[in-house]
């Protein structure tokens, strides 16, 4: 039994389902929830807000937000809200975006590492209460606060926690995070480089790896049914493929591969194309880089991830059924 274990909800269920999940697992010992926001689908601020008034001690976290679209302000006021609504227990998770789709609505992502730092910088400082003057090439402020007139004045316990992929912004949040959201798709043995690269940073900040929580998003698809497990999870990792190549490269996914699934697949895919491409998803990716199949099985895969140095499963169940997913993972 794991001694931590998070559950991840994207948008493939009612999200008033959603808070029926998030309760079941604050009940079976999970220690936090996440929400996903990188498609044009759900924000992760809403359903955030609804998962901490419906719960008592559960973490609710986003996974991830990008640090393009909001302003620093608004951002660093949006938390304050959340802490709230939940005191201490809420957790910014925040990530540099993806091409194509930061492109697509009109962001040029330059300089992401820069970008990154500065927006940490700042929205710490604010929950932090200070009051703010900061110049970079990305947020200039003058003077700001959040200007709490009635209610907590003190500093806000709001982690930050980045979700990096590639190995330089793995590296500068070692430096800077509370925390580093480890990628889905990827192999357990990717965890060895991310743990290479967050001492690496970790020491330019006086610090050390183990001083930094390194929560992971994994693909988890239970069912009693090995097969049917196997199929459901493929329906996913075709679309992540095609949409989402920077996964797909972290992943060791061929060229090949990945042109002949974005080849079927529109943007936004339709049902039918994704039934069509996810039999091009071999078999052994899945086995590689998921936790798909009888619950013993997910069980045994997720291990290996915490083995590799995960300190917390973020289980992003692809379907089916969601209760046997926390079942399988209780604490309690």
């Amino acid at each position: 039994m794991l001694d931590r274990v998070a559950l991840y909800l994207q948008d493939s269920h009612d999200l008033r389902d959603g808070l029926d999940y998030v309760r079941y697992a604050e009940e079976r010992g999970f220690e936090a929830v996440w929400q996903a926001e990188s498609r044009l689908v759900r924000d992760a601020i809403v359903p955030m807000a609804a998962y901490a008034a419906v719960t008592e001690k559960i973490k609710v976290g986003s996974g991830v937000l990008n640090n393009w679209t909001r302003n620093v302000g608004l951002l660093a006021a949006t938390f304050l809200t959340l802490d709230d609504l939940a005191p201490d227990r809420t957790i910014l998770g925040i990530g540099a975006w993806w091409d194509p789709l930061a492109q697509n609505v009109g962001i040029t992502r330059r300089k992401p590492l820069l970008a990154m730092r500065e927006t940490v910088e700042v929205v710490r400082r604010l929950l932090a209460m200070e009051r703010v003057t900061f110049h970079g090439e990305f947020h200039h402020v003058d003077g700001i606060e959040l200007d709490v007139v009635h209610g907590r004045r003190e500093p806000r316990n709001v982690p930050i926690m980045i979700g990096a992929t590639g190995p330089k912004m793995m590296e500068l949040t070692g430096e800077i995070a509370d925390g580093a959201v480890l990628n889905y798709c990827v192999e357990p043995a990717y965890n060895i480089q991310a743990m290479e690269l967050l001492e690496k940073g970790a020491k330019k900040a006086g610090r050390s790896v183990d001083d930094i929580d390194r929560p992971q998003l994994i693909v988890c698809s239970v069912d009693h049914d090995h097969d049917k497990a196997i199929e459901t999870s493929k329906m996913l990792l075709c679309q992540y493929m095609a949409q989402q190549p920077h996964i797909a490269k972290a992943s060791g996914v061929s060229d090949d591969v990945v042109a002949e699934i974005q080849s079927i697949l529109g943007w936004p895919a339709t049902h039918e194309q994704i039934e069509s491409a996810k039999h091009f998803v071999p078999d052994d990716l899945v086995h590689r880089i998921t936790a798909s199949g009888t619950p013993d099985e997910a069980r045994a895969k997720v291990q290996e991830y915490v083995d590799n140095g995960a300190t917390c499963p973020i289980l992003y169940p692809v379907g089916g059924d969601f209760k046997l997913l926390i079942d399988t993972f209780a604490t309690k």
